[in-house]
């Protein structure tokens, strides 16, 4: 064998124990390392080296957040109603040695615990209050699970439920029944306008009744004080013009106008008597019509030395 011939398998065989030495490892990755058979180490990301030929990667995990989705099943109810529940569970593998050693298959172990936790969580509930609390199933599934799993590896974060799905007849009822309550609350509200509408009614008429009456009150007191005002007005004006003739007949002067006042209706009155009769009263001292209006004058002066 030459010399170029051994240089060639040196370098062939340089490469080849290069190539298995070198470890690149990816970001959010973890591998198991065993040597003869046996744990050794855990590659972290980036670039390692191992001993060629008697180091292997036995497992890679993914440290990432996985998203396992749990099969569908048949729960019972404390009601012994069927319902079907599907969930879906995120976990991450926190400890990779534990991941690979600590169980066969630690996604099935997951599955399964996740599954029959859950049967006995809706075990302890009735339907109706499964559909209330998911908040307390995917608490419950979780720490049940949580506990178990940490001798995997491997730490659970959520369960979620998916979907709640009860048997057909059962949907039929709740639904009847949320019609019937809807159909309730409906005819409540109506029923609860009615009645306000009449309260309305009843509050705009009496408000109504109360403004006419309070209105016909202040016409008739309004009324009553023109009425009051209009007497004190001519009771005021009567006593001035009587005044005004008193203080006329006082001045002098006055007395003679008087007399001639006197004398002119007398003899007025004697002709209207004969425009609306056919008869004619004639005094019988007719002769003495002087005497007649003095006579007149003297009840004048007696009534004003009365006054």
């Amino acid at each position: 064998m030459s010399g170029f011939t051994v240089a060639m398998v040196l370098l062939v065989l340089f490469v080849v124990f290069v190539l298995r030495a070198v470890k690149v490892v990816p970001q959010q990755n973890a591998w198991v390392v065993e040597r003869f058979g046996k744990y050794h180490e855990t590659l972290t990301p980036g670039a390692n080296f191992i001993l060629p030929f008697a180091d292997r990667v036995a497992y890679q995990h993914s440290l990432k957040e996985i998203p396992l989705d749990v099969p569908s099943q048949i729960c019972i109810t404390r009601d012994n109603t069927q319902l079907q529940v599907d969930g879906i569970l995120y976990f991450q593998v926190t400890d990779p040695m534990r991941a690979s050693y600590g169980s066969s298959n630690y996604i099935v172990a997951i599955t399964q615990l996740a599954q029959t936790t859950l049967r006995s969580v809706v075990g302890k509930l009735e339907l109706d209050k499964t559909f209330e609390e998911r908040d307390f199933i995917n608490h419950s599934v979780v720490s049940a699970i949580d506990q178990s799993a940490g001798n995997w590896g491997v730490k659970v974060l959520r369960y979620e439920i998916k979907d709640l799905t009860p048997p057909k007849e059962i949907l039929h009822a709740m639904q009847a029944q949320i019609t019937a309550e809807r159909e309730k609350r409906a005819l409540i509200a109506a029923s609860e306008g009615r009645r306000q509408e009449q309260i309305n009614i009843a509050t705009g008429e009496r408000e109504a009744s109360i403004a006419r009456s309070e209105g016909e009150k202040q016409a008739v007191i309004n009324k009553a004080q023109g009425d009051a005002a209009a007497v004190l007005a001519i009771a005021e004006a009567t006593a001035g013009a009587i005044r005004q003739v008193a203080a006329a007949i006082s001045s002098p002067g006055g007395m003679d106008a008087v007399n001639l006042k006197v004398a002119e209706q007398y003899v007025n009155a004697f002709g209207n008597l004969a425009k609306v009769g056919n008869s004619v009263i004639i005094p019988a001292n007719f002769a003495d019509v002087g005497s007649l209006i003095g006579a007149a004058l003297t009840i004048v002066k007696s009534q004003s030395a009365a006054r």
